[in-house]
């Protein structure tokens, strides 16, 4: 179980423009899965949610003109040092990242990070 939710997934999939079967397609599962999803009658799979959050990263311009996470959060050298979005300069996209340390430490999940990364302006602002 992840924490996106169906109110969360239908706004997203309307913000991509997609009907539910195509939403179904991109994300390898039936339509009907998309409408249990939405409805709420079916947990949303973490490789859902990351597949969601992907598309939409994906959208023309979503990443132009933003800041990486290590400046919007001000980490310390050190602590960029050690994060694999410092690493693989990939910090307007950090929460599809795992092993990061934003919250501190090193999530010990999917579900764990996301809890971390819903707070974390870097990711609202795609929302």
């Amino acid at each position: 179980m992840c924490n996106m939710d169906s109110k969360e997934l239908k706004k997203i999939r309307e913000k991509l423009n997609k009907t539910q079967k195509q939403m179904a397609g991109l994300l390898s599962v039936s339509i009907k899965a998309v409408h249990s999803y939405e409805q709420g009658w079916r947990n949303i799979p973490a490789h859902v949610e990351r597949q969601m959050f992907f598309l939409l990263s994906r959208m023309d311009g979503n990443l132009k003109g933003r800041k990486p996470c290590w400046v919007i959060k001000k980490c310390p050298t050190e602590t960029k040092k050690q994060c694999p979005a410092w690493e693989f300069q990939a910090g307007e996209l950090c929460f599809f990242i795992n092993g990061t340390i934003c919250c501190g430490d090193v999530c010990k999940g999917w579900k764990e990070k996301m809890k971390c990364c819903r707070s974390c302006e870097v990711l609202k602002s795609f929302l």
